[in-house]
């Protein structure tokens, strides 16, 4: 039987991990590690570096911060590690989380150590060999945008992360510091944003009520079930969760669904299988997750343009490493036309809107 689970490769070059320190510190802080460590690394994701842990029969997940420049708040390993901790009783679909450390000692920066969830995770392209009937493919859209409503709908405050963000204000914070932090990273070959950022200043709506925000949601941070794939069992990649709004939220996530008919600039910077038979456009997938949530959604043009910009000033951050010298990965020097495609979407959504 194939499997399609996800699983790690080599360890890129200038990404290796000292692992004399790694394996003592691992058995010290782990109860009944036995055998020799092994580690792989996932080679997926842009940000935070994710490695397979294997001591003996026990499979664990360590995540650390990209080497390189680092945006001043990003990155920040023991905020993950508190969020996991709190928000897992509530939100079963969370990793347990293991051991965390500042000691600069093991690996020269903080990390964490997580189970291992096992299972599919979809990327650019399905898996080969791995397929979706239509019918599928609409479930598992349904369940993706359900699982997203649940975690907006948690009492944030009754499992102890009142302190994780400030809900007000948080609409025009988001447009002020994505701004601030695009024009930190941007390079002679990137796209100003200019006409972008002063619309969205210009049509930013009233804050919702503040939710638990994920601020990464998509595809290749969820984890399915390979006996039951249309199942979401995990969630991944909490870095940049906070209180927030959550149609921001939604916003965010939706600009990384590409669909079928979207116009070729956007369709070369694909990620995701979201444009395969089957997957739901934005439009109904906004509609799904109303009628999930409750929430009465208007002028959502300003929440996807705002996500593309943001997700935008990720790529460019990340492409800023690249090409100043500061990482070797390959996969970076494409993330400018990346900027560039996320830049004539939101041009191009704006001349459309009725706002």
């Amino acid at each position: 039987m194939t499997s399609y689970i996800d699983e790690p490769t080599a360890i890129r070059v200038g990404e290796e991990l000292n692992l004399n320190q790694l394996e003592v510190f691992l058995k010290d802080q782990i109860p009944g590690l036995n055998g020799i460590l092994k580690v792989h690394q996932f080679p997926a994701g842009f940000s935070n570096l994710t490695y397979l842990i294997q001591i003996g029969d026990r499979e664990m997940v360590l995540r650390r911060p990209p080497f390189g420049r680092k945006a001043k708040s990003a990155h920040d390993m023991g905020r993950e590690y508190w969020v996991l901790q709190r928000l897992k009783p509530a939100f079963p679909y969370c990793p347990e989380v293991l051991v965390y450390t500042e000691d600069d000692s093991v690996l020269g920066c903080p990390f964490y150590v997580m189970e291992r969830l096992q299972g599919i995770i979809l990327r650019k392209e399905l898996p080969a060999g791995f397929s979706l009937a239509v019918e599928e493919m609409q479930q598992l859209c349904k369940a993706l945008i359900e699982v997203h409503a649940q975690l907006h709908a948690l009492d944030y405050e009754s499992i102890g992360l009142a302190d994780l963000g400030k809900p007000e204000g948080y609409v025009q914070r988001q447009i002020k510091g994505w701004s601030q932090r695009y024009a930190a990273a941007r390079t002679e070959d990137a796209p100003s944003f200019e006409s972008v950022i002063q619309w969205l200043y210009d049509h930013q709506p009233q804050d919702n009520p503040g939710a638990l925000i994920h601020n990464d949601y998509k595809f290749d941070n969820v984890v399915l079930d390979p006996e039951d794939p249309l199942r979401i069992i995990g969630v991944l990649d909490w870095e940049m969760a906070t209180l927030g709004d959550p149609l921001m939220d939604l916003g965010s996530s939706l600009a990384y669904w590409i669909q079928r008919d979207d116009p070729p600039f956007l369709q070369a910077v694909r990620m995701l299988p979201t444009h395969i038979e089957g997957a739901m456009s934005r439009r109904e997938l906004i509609r799904h997750y109303a009628e999930v949530s409750g929430k009465t959604i208007e002028n959502f043009d300003f929440y996807y343009s705002f996500g593309l910009f943001r997700l935008a000033g990720i790529a460019q951050q990340i492409y800023y490493r690249f090409y100043h010298g500061q990482t070797r990965d390959p996969r970076f020097k494409l993330l400018i036309y990346a900027v560039r495609g996320l830049e004539q979407m939101a041009q191009h959504v704006i001349k459309k809107s009725n706002l």
